[in-house]
C-alpha cells in the first residue's frame, strides 16, 4: 500500500512539475509576442511620421525627388514586411534613407529653419530612442524565450508542444556594427 502512495505522490509531483514548465513555456512566448508588438507600434509611430517629413522637405527641396522617393518607398516596404529578419533588414534601409533626408535638409537653410522640420525632426528622434528601447526589450524577452526552450528538460517536450525559436531584431548590414571613424584633422 506504501509503495502505491509512493507512485502517486510521484505522478501528482511529476503533473506538477509538467504543467509549470508548460506555463513557464507559454509565458516567456507570450512575453515575447508583447515584445515584437511593442516594436510593431513603434514602427507604426514612425511610419506615420515620415509622410509629413516627406512633404515638409518636399516643399522646400522638391528636385531632391530620388532621396524622397527612397523614403516613400522604403516606408511602404518596411509595412509590409512579415518576418523580423525582413522587418529589420527594411528599418535600417529605412533608418539611412531618413538619415539621407537629413542631409539634404542641410543644404536648405530656410527648411532647416521651419519650425515644422525642426519638431518633425525631434519627434522622429524620440521615436528612433522608443524603437530602440523596444528592440532591446524583445531580444531580451527573445533569448530568454528561446534559452527556456533549448534548456533540459524542456527541450524534450518544446517542440512537440509548438514551441519554435524566434528571431532576434538584428541589424542586416555588418558596416553599421561598425565604431564610426572620428577625424578632427
Amino acid at each position: 500500500m506504501t509503495a502505491l502512495y509512493i507512485v502517486l505522490v510521484l505522478v501528482v509531483l511529476g503533473v506538477i512539475y509538467a504543467v509549470s514548465l508548460y506555463n513557464g513555456l507559454v509565458r516567456k512566448r507570450n512575453i515575447a509576442s508583447e515584445a515584437e508588438s511593442g516594436i510593431d507600434v513603434q514602427l507604426k509611430r514612425r511610419h506615420d511620421l515620415i509622410p509629413n517629413l516627406v512633404e515638409t522637405v518636399k516643399g522646400y527641396a522638391g528636385h531632391e525627388k530620388s532621396v524622397l522617393t527612397d523614403v516613400t518607398m522604403l516606408r511602404a516596404q518596411s509595412m509590409q514586411a512579415t518576418g523580423m529578419k525582413e522587418k529589420a533588414g527594411l528599418e535600417a534601409a529605412l533608418t539611412r534613407s531618413i538619415g539621407n533626408l537629413f542631409a539634404v535638409a542641410e543644404n536648405y537653410p530656410d527648411l532647416k529653419a521651419n519650425q515644422n522640420f525642426q519638431q518633425l525632426q525631434t519627434d522622429l528622434t524620440a521615436i528612433e530612442n522608443e524603437i530602440q528601447l523596444a528592440r532591446r526589450f524583445y531580444n531580451g524577452a527573445v533569448r530568454d524565450y528561446n534559452t527556456a526552450i533549448q534548456s533540459f528538460p524542456a527541450m524534450l517536450v518544446a517542440g512537440s508542444l509548438g514551441f519554435a525559436p524566434r528571431e532576434f531584431f538584428e541589424l542586416e548590414d555588418k558596416g553599421d556594427r561598425q565604431t564610426p571613424t572620428v577625424n578632427f584633422s
